[in-house]
């Protein structure tokens, strides 16, 4: 037996509780691993609360990240003992996730734990701090550089934000934060923001096309946030899209992409290639100050999870949330 959050019912009469689990019922896999870290994200707050189908079937772990060690593998890239990673892949939705005391799955959707990092620090990276590399890597290879200008970053107090602000300075780069909490300024001015910026100038509908500003963007809002970001954008610059906290829709047009050349690049971090994961975190591990993960990371016990997850919708939530599960 051991411990999981488990969803249990179906998207119209979801129930949600921390219990006792068989391990005959584990997923199909050829690793096991006894997770010592998850965390919380957006996502997983959805699927909890039950905003959003996230789950797929039921019943159903939630956490789109672990890390841990492995107690049993059918595969020669990993031994009992390894230390690993996991983010993405569709666990927390398809396949059981890291909201337990054990998790099994494909050997092909671990990374070994980065030597840079302790099992809690890769999990207050996480996907979110993982998701902020990619979208740095993807204006890195459109060819922005601290000279191209100021590079926005909106949801910057949430967790692929606060990471993403902390990178972008840690490269150089004048970061202009949004957020919609004043309360966080000092905050993100101690990541390396330049500039604080009200979400509130961004949420509302836009013009098509408004002053060139930003060389670049990472936004994780979507909807008029994201519209309004890529109407400011400077002439062949580029946004990173990321998340959709404000909403599914586009309400934009065409007018910044066929007159100024903008790219807009889509990140998907669930079911990125190995070799981008691997690179990712690879540049993480030389960029990251471990000694900010503290100031970006709260910690909630693994029983306060659940009622922390509305918690996290409601942006009552700082940065990263690491959820410890046998430390």
């Amino acid at each position: 037996m051991f411990k999981a959050i488990l969803l249990e019912g179906s998207a119209k009469e979801q129930t949600v509780s921390l219990t006792s689990v068989q391990e005959s019922q584990l997923p199909e896999g050829d690793v096991t691993v006894e997770v010592a870290f998850s965390t919380l994200n957006y996502k997983d707050a959805l699927a909890i609360t039950g905003k959003s189908p996230i789950a797929r079937q039921y019943p159903m772990v939630p956490g789109i990240d672990f890390a841990g060690t492995v107690t049993h593998s059918k595969h020669s890239d990993y031994k009992v003992g390894d230390k690993v990673v996991l983010n993405g892949w569709g666990v927390g939705e398809k396949h059981w996730g890291g909201l337990a005391e054990k998790a099994q799955v494909p050997s092909d959707w671990l990374i070994p734990l980065p030597d840079a990092f302790s099992l809690k620090q890769a999990m207050a990276i996480g996907t979110a701090g993982y998701t902020s590399m990619l979208c740095i890597m993807a204006l890195e290879k459109h060819g922005l550089t601290p000279d191209s200008g100021d590079i926005l970053v909106t949801g910057a107090a949430g967790g692929v934000g606060s990471i993403a602000v902390a990178l972008l300075a840690e490269l150089g780069f004048s970061v202009t934060a949004v957020t919609g909490r004043a309360e966080e300024a000092d905050f993100l001015k101690s990541l390396g923001a330049a500039t604080i910026m009200d979400r509130a100038e961004l949420s509302e509908p836009g013009r098509p096309l408004t002053r060139e500003t930003w060389a670049g963007a990472i936004d994780v809002a979507g909807s008029h946030v994201l519209a309004n970001v890529c109407a400011g954008i400077k002439y062949r610059g580029a946004v990173a899209a990321c998340g959709l906290a404000a909403g599914m829709d586009f309400p934009s047009s065409v007018a910044p992409f066929i007159l100024r050349g903008v790219t807009l690049y889509g990140i998907d971090s669930v079911m990125a290639p190995r070799s981008e994961r691997l690179e990712a975190w690879q540049r993480l591990g030389k960029l990251l100050n471990t000694d900010l993960l503290d100031s970006l990371t709260t910690e909630v016990a693994f029983q306060d999870a659940i009622n922390a997850a509305q918690q996290l919708l409601d942006g009552q939530v700082r940065g990263r949330v690491v959820v410890p599960i046998k430390a």
